[in-house]
């Protein structure tokens, strides 16, 4: 029973099923889930193309989208196959306005602990002037 050549089967297929559990599956399922959302994309949702593109689909029709891109509107197609990303505008204005909260936050404490600062510091001045008359 312990032929080397049982063996060296019994390796290969162990290995093999390792490579299939490491690689292959999980690369299977990004494919599926990269098609999913490629598919789902609609009408009005901004997307990034894998050129880096950004712009927002105004039409849909089989393998291709026509995007809007820039301030000029400008319209051209794409393949479905090209999007990389959906981008959520209800994500990306909630955290402009997170960003614009956080700027008002730190804004606000500058301005109550500046004048402390300034307060402080002439404090100070008095006392180091003293310092150095002696």
């Amino acid at each position: 029973m312990n032929n080397p050549a049982v063996t060296q089967i019994g390796f290969l297929v162990i290995f093999i099923v390792i490579m299939y559990l490491l690689l292959i599956r999980p690369q299977r399922k990004k494919e599926r889930t990269i098609n999913e959302m490629r598919n789902s994309v609609q009408v009005g949702d901004e997307i990034i193309t894998i050129g880096g593109i950004c712009g927002q689909v105004v039409k849909t029709r089989g393998e291709n989208l026509t995007i809007q891109v820039g301030s000029d509107k400008v319209k051209f197609e794409i393949m479905r196959w090209a999007v990389s990303k959906i981008v959520d505008s209800s994500a990306r204005q909630s955290s402009k306005k997170r960003k614009v909260e956080e700027d008002e936050d730190d804004a606000a404490e500058t301005k109550k602990t500046l004048p402390k600062r300034m307060k402080r510091s002439s404090q100070e001045e008095p006392n180091d002037s003293e310092d150095n008359e002696d």
